[in-house]
């Protein structure tokens, strides 16, 4: 009898059901993506990208003779009073040509912020919080840097070079015969190359950030900034005048310091970091991870 009451008091070990079981390693499972995953996610980023180039195309196609006008204020600022020069076409195509230069800028420039978003979207599950948190404010950087970028080739670069290239062209007596889609095709080119390089400020800060880079290295290669600038602005810039060049080289110099600084600045405050900041920040990504 005692056998018995001892067996009787013994707890038996509780089992889970077998569904609740099934649930639990369904939802383990969704929050962890595979490689086929993650590629299922990319190709959805491009699609929507795609989408929306393609709709921002398609709405300055709807008023391209207004656009084509605006993009024609550099040549008419460089032009001056021979405005009346004009652009002329070479061969019975090239007005197409034009349509789509013409709205594949402005197709772009309306479409980066979704572009930007979309991407964000893609890379956040990945990131831990305290890169969540800078996320945004990069991708705003990211629009502004860019649209400063090309509205200084718009303003100031292009009518530069193009009133240099006037300037040599009536002192050697040639007469001016710029076709269209070669003007829009250097504008279009002028305007997104820089308006991209104008973003190498923050690649800097993110390989400083993540630690592939440091403060020494950019100072040391400081001296050779200027020349990899001018390499840069030979091959965004169409003519070989050095005033061109220097245009484009100084801000990009002063977008290097600008890059330095913020640099020695995220040095700084990760070397004043107690180690117990440093095991929070530590324990906030392994708790990311996890979820």
């Amino acid at each position: 009898m005692p056998d018995n009451k001892e067996a009787q008091s013994v707890r038996k070990p509780e089992v889970e059901p077998v569904s609740e079981q099934v649930t639990e390693e369904k939802e383990e499972s969704k929050g962890e993506m595979g490689f086929l995953d993650h590629l299922e996610e990319l190709r959805t980023t491009i699609i929507r990208s795609f989408v929306a180039l393609i709709i921002g195309c398609a709405l300055v196609m709807t008023g391209i003779k207004y656009f084509a006008d605006m993009l024609n204020w550099p040549l008419n600022f460089a032009l001056g009073d021979d405005a009346h020069r004009g652009l002329v076409t070479t061969s019975p195509m090239a007005v197409f040509a034009v349509i789509l230069q013409v709205s594949f800028m402005g197709g772009f420039a309306m479409a980066l912020p979704f572009i930007l978003y979309f991407v964000s979207s893609f890379i956040s599950p990945g990131l831990t919080s305290k890169e969540l948190k800078m996320l945004k404010p990069g991708c705003f950087l990211a629009l502004l840097m860019f649209l400063t970028g090309a509205s200084f080739a718009y303003f100031a670069l292009v009518p530069a070079s193009l009133k240099a290239s006037i300037f040599f062209n009536d002192m050697f007596g040639y007469q001016l015969f710029w076709s269209a889609d070669r003007y829009y095709g250097l504008l279009m080119r002028m305007t997104i190359g820089i308006g991209l390089s104008f973003e190498f400020p923050l690649l800097i800060v993110l390989l400083v950030y993540i630690g592939i880079l440091d403060t020494d290295k950019l100072i040391a290669f400081r001296p050779y900034s200027i020349i990899v600038f001018l390499g840069l602005a030979a091959v965004i810039t169409p003519t070989t005048d050095p005033f061109t060049f220097l245009l484009l080289a100084v801000p990009m110099s002063i977008l290097y310091e600008g890059s330095v600084y913020a640099s020695r600045r995220i040095s700084r405050r990760r070397a004043e970091q107690t180690p117990d900041e440093e095991e929070g920040e530590d324990e906030d990504n392994y708790e990311d991870e996890d979820d």
